[in-house]
């Protein structure tokens, strides 16, 4: 019995030497990064001697790291109201977090005055001030929208939590798509007939640009690179491709971003191989947290979006709404601020419901996506569109005899075309990475290749006109 209180007490002992940090073991700690673990230590010192002001500051900065950010707040502004020398940066941050951004870019502007006195480098907390400038813009805007639910999914394997119709495409990892192993963090659109994509992979910069690629005659033509207006800087990823076939929206973490990755929406011109200025959605589908993955299944009448806004590292909330025809923002003027950032970060979705009628005919449309069964796929020789009521996959879908041969004709043509196509993109790649004397003799081959696709492309489009209206005639009569 002694020997157990003994062996008991020496267990006590051991336990309280190894929680016990002292002040100095908890701030090498913190200069670690390890703030979970000197967190304690902080808020032990800090209670004893609350008008402390380094105590203040880095317990503050513990709290704001661990995810406490509503509690770091007063900790924090009592250590820049003293002077401690980091302190604005911190409470900066803890208020761009809050959604307080105003009052971020003030301390942020107080913390680069200080730097500015000290003659140190200020560019990394001047693009947080102009971040959280564009925030309070952005908070003024916020779009009036109904969110009907929210699902918490591990974010490895989020896109599985995404039930949309078929009517609206596909959505998957590269790995998946091209049958590739490796870390590759794209994702891939693929549209409703199956006869397009949009994907992102890294390119020579190690950073992440969407591209599409078409599919004819059951092969997949070579990448095309969307504009640099979308591809410029940063990580582009998550596109999707509205059923009007111009309208896409993706996410990028590029300058323009509030905070991680933000989505953006273009429209995209087929012909002329540009887009039109990306536009930043908004809140509150942006955040200073990763936003993407943003989908809207116009079937069913319900968008989805990932954010990992408070969520742990490996979780992602997938949230869904019911899309707006135009959009709509509340009016700001009218409304107290609290209850404005609540609406923004998505507090609660239920601040978002005005008519519960429109939140039941969601859900229940939800319920339905979530239940329904995949369709068996058929793999066809081709899709062409005849009109707006026929679609033929084969050629046995022909009415006219004079139809069916221009469509032969019409397929011909298209594999030519496709063919000098691939061998311009070929070249225009080899000259890029060419020498200026290789350039030179170069030049004139490829304006000539680029002359005869044009002229292709502008028999091929003839040609196919041609045969659908030789077709519709027989299907009037």
């Amino acid at each position: 019995m002694k020997l157990r209180y003994t062996i008991l007490s020496l267990f006590c002992l051991l336990f309280n030497a190894l929680s016990a940090q002292t002040l100095d073991q908890a701030r090498i700690l913190f200069v670690k990064g390890q703030y979970e673990k000197a967190k304690p230590v902080f808020e032990r010192y800090v209670k004893s001697q609350s008008n402390n002001a380094n105590y203040n500051y880095w317990y503050g900065v513990c709290c704001l790291k661990t995810g406490e950010v509503g509690k770091s707040i007063r900790y924090l502004e009592f250590a820049a109201k003293k002077k401690i020398q980091n302190g604005p940066l911190y409470l900066g941050q803890a208020y761009d977090r809050a959604y307080r951004f105003e009052e971020a870019a003030g301390a942020f502007g107080e913390y680069i005055e200080g730097r500015v006195k000290r003659e140190e480098p200020t560019e990394k907390v001047r693009a947080m001030l102009e971040r959280s400038k564009a925030k309070a813009r952005m908070l003024k805007g916020v779009e009036d929208v109904c969110v009907v639910d929210s699902i918490v999914v591990d974010k490895a394997g989020f896109l599985n939590a995404y039930k949309i119709s078929e009517e609206s495409g596909k959505l998957h990892t590269y790995n998946e798509f091209f049958n590739v192993q490796g870390k590759n963090e794209g994702t891939v659109y693929e549209t409703e007939l199956g006869n397009k994509i949009y994907y992102s992979k890294a390119g020579e910069n190690n950073t992440l640009n969407i591209s599409l690629q078409n599919k004819l005659f059951n092969e997949w033509s070579k990448g095309i690179e969307l504009p640099e207006n979308v591809n410029a800087e940063g990580n582009t990823n998550y596109p999707f491709v509205l059923t009007d076939g111009v309208t896409i929206y993706y996410a990028s973490d590029g300058a323009h971003s509030i905070g991680g990755y933000d989505i953006f929406v273009t429209r995209y011109n087929s012909g002329s191989e540009t887009c039109l200025a990306p536009e930043n959605i908004g809140m509150p589908f942006n955040s200073p947290f990763n936003d993407y993955m943003y989908v809207i299944d116009e079937f069913n009448n319900l968008g989805w979006f990932a954010s990992d806004r408070y969520q742990p590292a490996d979780k992602v909330c997938i949230y869904i709404f019911v899309p707006n025809a135009s959009r709509l923002a509340y009016n700001y003027e009218a409304m107290v601020p609290g209850k404005m950032r609540n609406l923004a970060r998505l507090n609660s979705i239920k601040d978002t419901w005005k008519d519960e009628s429109i939140v039941a005919a969601a859900r229940e449309r939800l319920t339905a996506a979530m239940t329904r069964q995949p369709k068996e796929h058929k793999e066809y020789e081709f899709t062409f569109i005849v009109n707006d009521r026929h679609t033929y996959r084969s050629v046995d879908d022909f009415i006219s005899p004079d139809a069916k041969k221009l469509f032969r004709k019409y397929q011909q043509m298209e594999k030519d075309y496709k063919e000098q196509a691939d061998r311009l993109e070929e070249q225009r790649d080899r000259y890029i990475h060419a020498g200026k004397s290789d350039k030179d003799r170069m030049r004139a081959g490829i304006l000539d290749l680029e002359k005869r696709v044009q002229a292709m492309s502008g028999q091929l489009k003839a040609l196919g006109m041609d045969v659908r209206n030789e077709e519709i005639k027989s299907l009037n009569n």
